[in-house]
């Protein structure tokens, strides 16, 4: 049986912080449909697209983690990204909760590969909408101009299916493997994810530190030095 959304689902929490002025804002912006499934639609594209994903820049403070932070900076990783869309979904009306997993990405960066001294990616974020009886998952991490840029497939959300990495990119390189799915929060357990995170990925975030920046290079450039001699067929 379908577990029921409750009104938690659309609660302000300090991480969803779907009261917050930007929020609201980007709502007013983005929810556009002539019903709730194309609403949900129009602002899951609009927060996978408006903010560009860089995993170079984790700040795992609880103001570093808050959807509002999203729009402050103009991008995001993969969990505040889903936090941010569970934020705007809950200021339209549309129950939604948090998702995790583990995932193996193929695609990551010799730089972050060296820091992290791993391609499993822990606590992968995602978000589910209620939609039409049922949860829904969407996943806004991957902006389309980086999906366009380096050869990926975009994650674009029906409101039907469920939207979550694919297996291969566009070239038929391995892109994304899920490898343990750690269930729906109704917020973010963000002293979970810490925690986790210094224990697995100790020497890049030490036990007394919560933020960190792999320097001045910037993801994107580093993804297009790689991104040609990653992509001549399967592997």
């Amino acid at each position: 049986m379908t577990d029921q959304p409750t009104p938690a689902h659309l609660a302000a929490t300090p991480a969803i912080d779907r009261q917050h002025p930007a929020v609201q804002a980007f709502v007013r912006a983005h929810d556009r449909g002539a019903n709730e499934r194309e609403r949900a639609v129009a602002l899951v594209h609009a927060v996978r697209d408006a903010f560009r994903y860089d995993p170079y820049r984790i700040d795992l403070s609880p103001a570093g983690m808050r959807a509002s932070t999203v729009i402050a900076t103009g991008h995001g990783w993969c969990v505040p990204k889903a936090t941010l869309l569970a934020a705007v979904a809950r200021a339209a009306g549309i129950p939604a909760r948090l998702g995790f997993a583990d995932v193996r990405n193929h695609l990551s960066t010799q730089r972050l590969r060296e820091t992290m001294k791993t391609d499993l990616f822990i606590w992968h974020g995602y978000t589910e909408l209620w939609l039409d009886g049922a949860w829904r998952k969407a996943t806004p991490a991957f902006n389309l101009s980086l999906c366009q840029k380096f050869g990926l497939l975009p994650l674009d959300f029906d409101g039907v299916h469920d939207s979550i990495y694919h297996p291969f990119d566009a070239a038929g390189q391995r892109h994304m493997e899920y490898v343990n799915d750690r269930g729906t929060f109704d917020d973010l357990p963000l002293a979970r994810i810490v925690a986790d995170f210094q224990r697995v990925y100790g020497d890049w975030l030490p036990a007394d530190a919560r933020h960190s920046e792999l320097g001045p290079d910037d993801f994107l450039a580093d993804v297009a030095r790689e991104a040609p001699a990653q992509r001549p067929g399967k592997s």
